[in-house]
Order: structure tokens, then sequence, then C-alpha cells
């Protein structure tokens, strides 16, 4: 597996006499999972621009960075359990 992303969402499930399997994610988890990622990368911008071209922070884009941030680590957690 060359990618990272799918590696780190891939189960391994444990079945009979110590045998493993691996269940690769769904291709629709990886493509919200990219989303999330862009839209975070997006609004890190665009909070930056906003903090330097007007001098003050905004706290709506903030609060939607952290509920992304947020989306992204249950993501994680709950497909590795």
């Amino acid at each position: 597996m060359k990618n990272p992303l799918r590696k780190a969402l891939t189960k391994t499930i444990q079945i009979k006499r110590g045998r493993q399997v691996e269940v690769p994610p769904s291709e629709r988890l990886l493509y919200a999972v990219y989303f999330s990622l862009g839209m975070v990368a997006c609004l890190t911008v665009l909070e930056a621009v906003h903090l330097i071209v007007l001098g003050k922070w905004n706290s709506e884009i903030f609060t939607v960075i952290s509920g992304l941030v947020g989306n992204i680590t249950g993501i994680f957690l709950t497909q590795k359990a």
C-alpha cells in the first residue's frame, strides 16, 4: 500500500487460530477524510489571511477548523477499533 492514509485507516481483524485479515477502508471514507483535510488546510489559510489583513482573530473560522479536526480524529479512532 503506497497511500499512507489508506494504510492508517485499514483495520486488522484477528480470526481463528491467530490468523489476521486486513480490511481496507471504503473509497467513500477515504474521500471524506481527503475532503476534511483539504478543508482544514483551506480554512487555516483563510484564518491566517484574515489575521494578517484585518488584524483580528475570527472565532467562527477557528470553530469550524476545530470541528473538522474533531471529525477527522473521530474517524481515525472509530475506524481502528
